[in-house]
């Protein structure tokens, strides 16, 4: 098939950078567009992101020449792409807002920003997870009174370490959850250099994390009733997240009670055996394996296990019976590739596998 034409809102931050690193050579999108704040249209990518450049490989060619749009021109982008991906560097109101106009001028919207995570008819997906809340899409088009346009997001970066953790373990209730997070300085969109006190440094605080790291889990774990969705009153989670000297990769310490405790190893066969409908449907960024459990004491590691599976794997060690829970055990996800735009990138490969997402005429 032809590839897809892709735009990228919010193409020159950090997040929006690694949609355009992993966008090079898809085989099923293309960059048609990168589009950002009035300050940086007119300019070529190359000299709207200057120095700015945060990823570990090079600037593509195929993006350095795109001549930089201005994001609020909704009608002008809508024409040039068939769905956008939104990295925007808003207030959360500019961004319900602008994410509405696109989807209203008939194109996809996939999002990484939070502000429609809790909008009732707009699907908040882990592709292996639950990729039947799609099933909302019909219901917000109808609200939106669109043919093509409608909004999916992708969840906040943390829970990705142990959500698919918990939700492998669906089988036997779990009930209770205590997670402390350990989350790198790449979520903040930042790096050593511009964040130097961070360097020999932890922060016992990130705004609005903890919130998201308790609720979220639920939206995944809850179901579609009559066009909106309804959360899930299990497992109760309790979460405190904890800002660490860490390049990328996000790790969180899990202590868990089940309703029917399963046993060590039928907690290592479900996760050994878990996968979703990315695998089955074989997408481009699709994990092989979606968890991998590394049995030495030391393990996962940010430094070695955070690139596993091209980062879009999580990596689970250290399970063991706990003496005032079922179990405890640490998770690591990669929080810009599987926590950000991998997930987004994944997410719309899902949404075009199952022709949600197509061609403009």
């Amino acid at each position: 098939m032809s590839k897809l034409r892709v735009g990228i809102l919010g193409g020159t931050g950090m997040v929006g950078q690694r949609f355009v690193s992993l966008l090079e050579n898809h085989p099923w999108f293309e960059v048609a567009v990168v589009a950002a704040s009035p300050r940086s249209a007119g300019k070529t990518y190359e000299e709207a992101v200057g120095s700015r450049w945060k990823m570990p490989t090079p600037m593509p060619e195929a993006v350095k020449n795109i001549i930089v749009m201005n994001v609020n021109d909704v009608e002008e982008v809508s024409s040039k792409v068939d769905f956008v991906f939104s990295a925007v560097d808003m207030t959360k109101d500019e961004i319900k807002a602008i994410e509405e106009a696109y989807a209203k001028a008939e194109t996809p919207v996939v999002s990484n920003n939070s502000a429609h995570r809790w909008t009732p008819d707009v699907p908040m997906v882990i592709p292996e997870l639950n990729p039947e809340h799609l099933e909302l899409i019909p219901f917000q088009k109808k609200r939106l009174g669109t043919e093509k346009g409608f909004i999916v997001v992708k969840p906040n970066c943390s829970i990705q370490s142990y959500t698919p953790a918990l939700y492998a373990l669906k089988e036997f209730g779990p009930k209770l959850v205590v997670a402390t997070t350990y989350q790198a300085i790449s979520g903040a969109g930042k790096n050593f250099d511009e964040w130097p006190e961070m360097l020999d440094n932890v922060i016992p605080f990130i705004g609005g994390e903890e919130e998201k790291s308790e609720q979220e889990p639920l939206k995944i774990f809850g179901k579609v009733v009559d066009g909106k969705l309804e959360k899930a009153a299990a497992p109760l989670i309790t979460t405190q997240c904890i800002r660490v000297p860490v390049t990328d990769g996000h790790t969180a310490a899990i202590f868990v009670n089940f309703e029917k405790k399963p046993s060590k190893e039928e907690i290592l066969k479900a996760w050994k055996e878990f996968k979703g409908l990315p695998q089955e449907l074989e997408l481009p960024l699709a994990p092989k394996q979606f968890i991998q459990y590394l049995e030495e004491d030391n393990r996962p590691q940010t430094k070695l296990d955070r690139d596993y599976e091209g980062g879009m794997g999580v990596s689970i060690g250290r399970l063991r019976e706990d003496t005032v829970f079922d179990y405890k055990f640490v998770g690591l996800s990669h929080n810009t590739l599987r926590g950000a735009a991998g997930g987004g990138v994944l997410i719309a490969e899902l949404l075009t596998a199952k022709n949600y997402i197509t061609a403009k005429a």
